[in-house]
């Protein structure tokens, strides 16, 4: 659900910066534009440097929560890092979609496959 939520978010701000809506921009560091997909980096090494300390159930439901959000942002511009070109609205552009409703599929069926008897009474 984090990993749907922040791809969908990250598209809905990019659009938004995109059509030039007032209050929403790029954020820039000496000039130059910082994607996303740096946060979602930086996050998924908190993640894994937080791994290493706790462990615990409580720990790993907000690391799985933390880890959902970097892949999303991280996969909604997979297109770039492939290319190493900002193609991001261009149909070079495509594969970062194709990336993320495939993972979306495939862990949706996952967890529908694993977690439907998963509540049953033993009896």
């Amino acid at each position: 659900m984090a990993f749907t939520l922040t791809f969908g978010g990250a598209r809905l701000v990019t659009w938004l910066i995109q059509i030039d809506t007032r209050d929403v921009g790029d954020i820039s560091a000496g000039g130059t534009h910082l994607h996303h997909y740096l946060w979602g980096i930086l996050l998924l090494a908190g993640v894994a440097i937080f791994g290493l300390v706790d462990r615990s159930p409580r720990a790993r439901t907000w690391m799985g929560i933390a880890l959902g959000i970097a892949l999303g942002l991280i996969v909604d511009e997979a297109a770039l890092l492939i290319t190493l070109d900002d193609v991001y609205w261009q149909s070079d552009g495509w594969p970062s979609i194709a990336i993320a409703v495939s993972i979306i599929g495939v862990v949706g069926t996952g967890l529908a496959l694993t977690r439907s008897g998963a509540e049953k009474p033993r009896g």
